[in-house]
């Protein structure tokens, strides 16, 4: 890990980058040992050239709206008996956290299909399945896009994604009953002080209990908070499309939203590791244990 890594540019090449990666806590063929899921869509790194050369920013600008590093953070969940699936390309080119029509016409030259969601909040703050600003505000490109270019990011990272989170969920289920989708994320240092009464560490959303069963984020908030964090739920951050997506209790798949305060690990200024890295990855192990550990098909 160093200082502003240098983004990853994918040249044009016939056959592109996978748009996910995929490490099963099992032997291919093997049922997943837990129904644990963790999902990192924002920790991408990889910025094709067919975006940079559309964009109006460079690129130390642009790499301000990643999840820097939450993959690394949690990458040790394989090992403790929980699936991990990570977005490869960055959430600025496509975010698999949003709908994938979730798409703002001011942004595409032509016009845009009658089932595109234009009216959402997060098109009006910018942040669709294609952002139109980082995190700071700036906009992103220098021209206007084609619903072309939108399609093809849909199809070639949107897609392919969410059709291997759904089979993990649904390989979660075949074996154990149930699935438990975490998704992390992270949070500027500026948004985690304006949450709950003098800031916070974590939030956990849980979409208001809409999600996820109250067993489970009441686990996760106890672990947390024993080793000494501040946290709070579902605000500022409620949950994303993910876990609105995914979190179905009654169909016994639960879908929680974890956002980190950047400030325990990261340098958000140099986007390089701080010495709390190696602290917070720890702890998020000690989670990790304890949920791989728990009989979920008995509990939820």
């Amino acid at each position: 890990m160093s200082a502003v890594e240098p983004i990853d540019v994918a040249e044009p090449a016939p056959a592109r980058p996978a748009g996910f990666e995929v490490r099963r806590a099992a032997l291919p063929g093997a049922p997943p040992p837990t129904p644990v899921i963790f999902a990192s869509p924002h920790s991408g790194r990889l910025y094709p050239e067919d975006m940079m050369s559309a964009a109006a920013l460079d690129a130390r600008a642009i790499r301000r709206s990643e999840d820097a590093f939450v993959d690394q953070l949690v990458e040790a969940a394989p090992a403790a008996g929980a699936a991990l699936i990570t977005a490869s390309y960055a959430r600025a080119y496509i975010d698999v956290n949003r709908d994938a029509f979730e798409l703002d016409p001011g942004m595409f030259i032509d016009e845009l299909p009658d089932f595109a969601r234009s009216r959402t909040a997060r098109v009006a703050a910018g942040l669709g399945a294609i952002a139109k600003v980082v995190s700071e505000g700036q906009e992103i490109y220098a021209r206007k896009l084609t619903f072309a270019e939108a399609q093809g990011r849909i199809d070639g990272a949107h897609r392919p994604y969410h059709a291997a989170l759904t089979q993990l969920i649904a390989e979660a289920q075949a074996a154990h009953g149930v699935a438990i989708l975490v998704d992390w994320h992270s949070m500027p240092s500026i948004a985690a002080r304006a949450a709950g009464v003098g800031g916070c560490d974590m939030v956990l959303g849980d979409r208001f209990g809409a999600a996820c069963s109250n067993t489970l984020t009441r686990l996760v908030e106890r672990e947390f908070e024993a080793r000494g964090y501040r946290v709070v739920r579902n605000t500022p951050y409620a949950g994303g499309y993910t876990t609105e997506h995914y979190g179905r209790p009654a169909r016994r798949v639960h879908a929680l939203q974890i956002e980190l305060n950047r400030a325990l690990y990261l340098d958000e200024d140099a986007l390089a590791p701080t010495p709390g890295f190696t602290r917070l990855k720890v702890d998020i192990e000690a989670l990790t244990a304890a949920l791989t550990a728990e009989a979920w098909s008995g509990r939820l």
